[in-house]
């Protein structure tokens, strides 16, 4: 309705996206970083499949659809962005390895700063000029170090700061809208342009993502609590971190895919989540009657 109001927050986008991720840096503990050692294969599997399968999945799409070089960028800039955090409260909810899901987030947000600008770089060169080095600096800037800042905050204070350790992904959340709404006040003429098309391309990633991200786990044998979270991780990519590249290093319009995509992962990633947990609880109850029924067979 007032785009004007957002717009003029451009200037700010980069620490925006730096308060974000010190919010996320300020939760994370010690303990997320020894699972990544206890569980180095499946979590080597895990990452492999995110940097290749989504990257791959979007140049496909761009490719089968024919998009315009700006959306194609935004498209696999998007899909090369590391794992969202907030697939962390999906596994949560989906009932699958929360642990498994904070591990992959963190080491494809560590190795986010060379990838996501290799990856985009390497499938897109020939689309439009991706400035890599730029956009590795800014990797860096917006979200290793604000990340690692707010690790060392946690570390300092110790137990001084949990009182109030609710308040940090709150404000991560609120910056992340402010960023999105950033996105649509600027392509404002573009969205009412948008065909259906951009948004069945965003739709198709995700959703294939998701299932190649299941089908990789079933294949080398992970449990199903694993297989979900694969699943989560494959098809929620940082979107927000994608939406504020595509601005900053290739244009407003790159960034509609990365707008789309940061609802479109949690639509569907929500709705994964409820059909997994009622499946779950499902499960428990039909054991519970299976062995109370056998309770009372024994008795009689």
């Amino acid at each position: 309705m007032w785009p004007r109001g957002f717009a003029a927050l451009r200037g700010g986008m980069d620490w925006f996206f730096a308060v974000t991720m010190f919010g996320i840096g300020v939760v994370l503990e010690a303990e997320d970083f020894k699972r990544i050692v206890q569980r180095p294969v499946i979590v080597l599997i895990g990452t492999i499949e995110q940097y290749s399968v989504m990257p791959l999945t979007a140049y496909a799409i761009a490719r089968i659809l024919n998009l315009e070089p700006e959306i194609t960028v935004g498209l696999i800039l998007t899909a090369s962005a590391p794992g969202a955090m907030s697939s962390n409260v999906i596994s949560y909810i989906a009932r699958a390895d929360v642990a498994y899901s904070v591990s992959l987030t963190t080491v494809s947000t560590l190795l986010a700063p060379v990838v996501t600008p290799g990856l985009t770089y390497l499938l897109t060169k020939s689309v439009l000029p991706v400035p890599f080095w730029p956009m590795l600096f800014s990797v860096v800037w917006m979200v290793i170090l604000p990340l690692f800042v707010g690790f060392g905050v946690r570390r300092y204070l110790g137990d001084r700061i949990k009182t109030i350790l609710p308040i940090f992904p709150a404000i991560s959340a609120t910056f992340i809208i402010f960023i999105c709404s950033l996105v649509i006040a600027l392509n404002r003429e573009y969205l009412a342009k948008m065909t259906g098309v951009v948004l069945a391309a965003a739709v198709a990633m995700n959703i294939l993502g998701m299932v190649a991200g299941y089908i990789v786990a079933w294949i080398f044998r992970m449990d199903v609590r694993q297989r979900r979270t694969l699943a989560i991780e494959g098809g929620m990519q940082n979107a927000g971190l994608g939406t504020v590249l595509a601005i900053k290093h290739i244009g407003e319009r790159a960034a509609m895919p990365a707008a789309i995509f940061v609802f479109i992962c949690i639509i569907t990633g929500s709705i994964a989540a409820a059909v997994w947990q009622r499946k779950t609880e499902n499960g428990r109850q039909r054991t519970e009657d299976r062995t109370q029924g056998r309770h009372r067979e024994g008795k009689s």
